[in-house]
């Protein structure tokens, strides 16, 4: 296979653009340094579409390997012809190269092998001629084949085990097999049926069936998971006359043969026992793994738009961990992150210590100057929720507060993270320190967290966990270095994310600057062991230096174009105090005029990195997430019971899946908007319309208050009156 070839087809990128793209992924090149920095060779391929080519790659590469496998093992039994040769080359998938070989793998004992080890196979050879007339008499040829000794006593036994070799020799036939896969996934059914006569949230499927090409992701997850959970039964079925008559078109001849009922017989013995439970398995696991790959793709995006948030920038927050028994913890983080009170207060029941708490956090609210409360949505958050509004109407300071998604916040507080970070803290004070500091800095904190346990997929315990794991951990890779870490505050959680720097070299940084005191510049940090030039060529352009003496250390520009932009500034007569004071507003327009060609030319680069070098100096150290909208804050409560059809909010997606997107509108409980409420114009999926993150306004649809339901609508209200 043509592998460069095949991933330009099926990329729709040009042959030699592909040809580049995989030489660096070759000579050990990471995805984000190549997005960034070799957009002229990549000819500026996104972070998304280069992941995908690389998992192609391994993929054709892998599929290569295992062609050069079979063909060897095939040949090693000396019947590799050129016919089995141009299949195997032509075969574009995994399940066709196991076909091809299938007839050549080692079986396990089989009825047809047994029949073999009987000397019954010349017998079934007989019976696929099909001659018009047979002598001797086709019974008399099959009683030469009856022997007491060999475990053969009749001639019916003797039809039997030459049957079973037929069947197996069509089952193993890989041109079969392929046609009525196709057959099958074209026509077939997926039918589900109740296992037991207990309900259970998987009722809708009882009494179900749908085709395979019409099939939605999220139902494919959803019914498997009631078959593993034993309230369903699944079955593939197909129009028997469709596929069994294929397998009969290609066996039987049209002579009235003395042999065409034992063959009829055993080709449909072949699909019946052989070929249709093969088959039902590797639709099933086909329609699970595109199901799969369709929710990573979902929980990726979503995991991405949360990790791109805007963060709050230049507030004090209060992270308030909510709780019964055991109290609601407090955390006080300034801000720059750090944290600077703790306390915990009683206002739930069974306490209810109102007004002391009250107390308590007003006194921190005036001694740290606290901006905004960030509530997490966990256990006791309504009634927390009702307290801090009361005490917010109560007092003289303008203080907002927010409900935080505390997904995950569990499993950081109790991890050895965050036991490193914060000893002398106990889990729940942990939690409520990540509810504030995921406020000002979604991408910071959160990074520090499983990425399955922050709660914007879908089936994600029904993935396969590696598949799941690379590919969210991906993710989070582009997310950290799109933005850039100041090297000498990151974490080292947040540092093992950036290009070159794994978890080891990413303790070295933190222990290199506790030792020696901050980075003054980036070229500092080849003196950080374990890291050499190649990864400080993939990590320096991501890593900011913001006390750098080097105005270019916080700038998103490589070291390795160092030279070119100074030269530009020099062009243009700029300093680098020009820069640092922001007075490059004009250099854009100056480029232009003077021909974007022409000082590619002077400078010797291409015209993607002299865009991003303007991009850099104009605003050095800037946050690519600044000009996303801030999260919703607010000073008053909204009550499940305060909804009413017709009412319009403002609310934010926290979660986006098959069939719509959750919108929290402020009142504990997210709010359904349905896919088919989310547009005025036709919907194929949620993600074209909305993102996690997005604050957008609704319509209350209707109110369950019984089961604390809320149906929302993003259609104009002009479309509501057509319809």
């Amino acid at each position: 296979m043509d592998i460069i070839a095949t991933l330009a087809q099926e990329l729709s990128i040009p042959q030699k653009q592909i040809e580049a793209t995989v030489e660096l992924i070759d000579a050990g090149n990471t995805i984000p340094f190549i997005a960034r920095y070799r957009k002229e060779v990549t000819g500026s391929l996104d972070d998304t579409v280069l992941r995908a080519l690389d998992e192609r790659l391994t993929y054709l590469r892998n599929l290569d390997k295992r062609r050069e496998e079979v063909a060897a093992l095939i040949a090693g039994q000396e019947k590799l012809t050129p016919e089995i040769e141009a299949a195997l080359s032509a075969a574009k998938t995994l399940t066709e190269i196991e076909d091809i070989y299938r007839p050549f793998r080692p079986h396990r004992k089989t009825r047809a092998s047994i029949a073999r080890e009987r000397g019954l196979e010349p017998l079934a050879q007989l019976l696929l001629a099909q001659e018009k007339h047979y002598e001797p008499a086709l019974e008399e040829q099959a009683a030469a084949f009856v022997d007491a000794e060999k475990g053969v006593e009749t001639v019916e036994e003797a039809f039997a085990g030459a049957c079973d070799i037929i069947a197996e020799d069509i089952s193993d036939n890989a041109e079969y097999r392929k046609q009525l896969r196709t057959l099958t996934q074209k026509n077939g059914l997926l039918n589900a049926k109740a296992a037991s006569e207990a309900d259970s949230v998987y009722a809708q499927y009882y009494e179900f069936a749908e085709k395979l090409t019409t099939l939605p992701g999220h139902r494919v997850l959803a019914i498997n998971r009631g078959e593993k959970e034993d309230f369903l039964k699944v079955t593939i079925t197909v129009d028997r006359d469709t596929v069994v008559g294929y397998l009969l078109a290609q066996t039987i001849k049209p002579n009235a043969s003395p042999a065409r009922d034992y063959v009829i017989a055993a080709v449909t013995d072949s699909y019946d026992r052989l070929i249709a439970p093969s088959i039902e398995r590797e639709l099933r696991n086909d329609l699970t793994d595109a199901a799969s790959e369709g929710a990573i793709r979902l929980f990726s995006e979503n995991l991405k738009h949360l990790l791109m948030a805007a963060p709050l920038k230049g507030n004090v927050v209060l992270g308030f961990d909510p709780g019964y028994r055991t109290g609601c913890k407090l955390a006080v983080v300034d801000a720059t992150g750090k944290v600077v009170d703790t306390a915990v207060v009683y206002p739930t029941k069974p306490q209810c210590r109102t007004e002391e708490s009250k107390k308590i956090i007003h006194r921190l609210i005036r001694a740290h100057g606290v901006n905004v409360i960030a509530i997490g949505n966990g256990t006791a958050s309504k009634e927390s929720e009702i307290f801090i509004a009361e005490l917010l109407r109560e007092i003289d300071e303008s203080v907002k507060y927010i409900v935080v998604s505390e997904a995950g916040a569990s499993v950081y507080s109790a991890s050895k993270l965050a036991a490193e970070e914060f000893p002398d803290f106990d889990v729940t004070q942990r939690s409520a320190v990540s509810i504030a500091r995921r406020l000002q800095d979604p991408l910071a904190e959160l990074v520090k967290i499983d990425p399955k346990s922050i709660g914007v997929g879908q089936y994600q315990h029904d993935m396969k966990p590696a598949r799941l794991d690379e590919a969210l951990t991906g993710v989070v890779e582009d997310c950290v270095n799109r933005v850039g870490v100041d090297l000498n505050t990151a974490s080292h959680a947040l540092l093992a994310y950036i290009a070159g720097i794994n978890a080891a070299t990413a303790k070295n940084i933190v222990k290199y600057r506790e030792e020696n005191g901050a980075f003054v510049s980036r070229a500092q940090l080849l003196k950080v062991p374990r890291i050499g030039a190649k990864a400080y060529e993939q990590c320096a352009g991501f890593l900011r230096v913001s006390g750098s003496s080097e105005i270019l250390d916080n700038t998103g520009v490589h070291p390795e174009s160092y030279d070119a932009a100074r030269r530009l500034l020099d062009l243009f007569a700029y300093t680098a105090d020009d820069v640092r004071a922001g007075r490059l507003r004009e250099l854009r327009r100056r480029v232009k005029e003077q021909g974007i060609a022409t000082v590619c030319r002077t400078l010797e680069v291409g015209e993607p990195t002299l865009a991003d070098i303007i991009t850099e100096l104009e605003k050095p150290g800037r946050d690519v997430r600044d000009s996303l909208p801030p999260p919703i804050l607010r000073d008053d409560i909204l009550d499940l019971e305060d909804l009413k059809p017709g009412m319009i909010l403002q609310g934010t997606v926290r979660n986006v899946i098959d069939f719509g997107a959750f919108v929290d509108i402020g009142v504990h409980q997210d709010g359904l908007v349905h896919i088919s409420e989310l547009s005025d114009r036709f919907v194929k999926h949620p993600s074209e319309v909305v993102a996690v993150g997005d604050v957008v306004e609704v319509r209350i649809l209707g109110v369950d208050l019984a089961r604390k339901r809320i149906a929302l609508s993003m259609k104009s209200e002009k479309q509501k009156n057509k319809g």
